[in-house]
């Protein structure tokens, strides 16, 4: 049903709201909300939707933060893996012609990736399973997430870094994985491609809105970094008349092998979707029957 199509009444009457990409929405209409209880958004994040106003209100807002959590972890590393090996390049290729391209290539972010530095800018539950992932690979794991309490580092087992400058210091590749909010919006700008290494990939599977996609373009035409790798986009769909997206669509030269982009599709797995839906339903009844909150973003304004 078409949000245009929800009657005053039933906005009027709804104890409990169960949300995926409809916050902005919410806020649209918040000034319906005259029984609404609980606000569930099925996913991670939460952006787009008011704590403050909504606590003030009474309406707690809660979220669904496990239901993909090794889906997104399986897909930052898939994203490195396909630039590391050049695999997006061998596709187009042998679909362009086997016999005539049946050798490898030197893709530009093709690298051996034992005893590199993976990254992690953010170290929660998926920072953390990505972390795993990447020991596997024998790699070595540094992180910053400046909300851990001291000696997280020590029961991790991972180095830590004070500073987002460091871990682009050090890194060879950096994974992307923590929440969009006033202090992370662009905090990935050109300030951080400019001490970033040369041969650096960067990975996004949290929120778009975290990299400033100007620097970013500028960062790869200007090759202060190697590779980018997004399945979120400040925009989306993505705004195709940004440069970034011009010249990835028309495959040239310098940006082949270096920029890649999936549609926000992380999360997705057919027992992912499950989760998600069933926990987003149970957070909710929870509240509404036994007055019990999972997960709440909004504690400190609730009233």
């Amino acid at each position: 049903k078409n949000v245009d199509d929800v009657t005053e009444e039933s906005w009027n009457k709804a104890n409990a709201i169960i949300t995926y990409r409809g916050s902005k929405t919410i806020m649209k209409y918040f000034s319906k909300l005259k029984n609404t209880r609980i606000i569930v958004r099925g996913g991670v994040g939460f952006d787009g939707l008011d704590l403050k106003k909504l606590g003030n209100k009474g309406i707690a807002v809660c979220t669904v933060p496990d239901y993909g959590t090794t889906e997104v972890a399986d897909h930052a590393m898939a994203l490195m893996l396909m630039m590391r090996r050049g695999l997006d390049q061998y596709d187009n290729l042998m679909r362009k012609d086997a016999n005539k391209y049946w050798r490898y290539i030197e893709a530009p972010c093709v690298d051996r990736i034992r005893n590199k530095t993976f990254g992690i800018f953010g170290l929660g539950r998926i920072g953390n399973a990505t972390a795993k992932r990447a020991v596997a690979f024998d790699m070595n794991v540094v992180f910053y997430d400046p909300l851990l309490p001291d000696g997280s580092e020590l029961s991790y087992g991972y180095k830590r870094v004070h500073t987002p400058e460091k871990l682009f210091e050090l890194s060879d590749t950096i994974s992307i994985h923590c929440p969009l909010n006033n202090i992370t919006e662009g905090m990935i700008n050109k300030s951080l491609f400019s001490i970033a290494k040369n041969s650096l990939l960067l990975i996004n599977t949290a929120r778009g809105g975290i990299i400033n996609l100007d620097d970013l373009y500028d960062a790869l035409k200007d090759k202060k970094i190697m590779g980018a790798a997004l399945d979120v986009l400040p925009i989306e769909p993505p705004d195709l008349s940004h440069p970034i997206f011009h010249s990835y669509m028309k495959n040239e030269n310098w940006i082949k092998g270096r920029f890649t982009i999936s549609p926000h599709a992380a999360y997705y797995s057919p027992p992912g979707l499950e989760d998600l839906r069933s926990k987003a339903v149970r957070t909710a009844v929870e509240y509404i029957k036994n007055n019990n909150l999972r997960n709440c973003q909004n504690l400190d304004y609730l009233k």
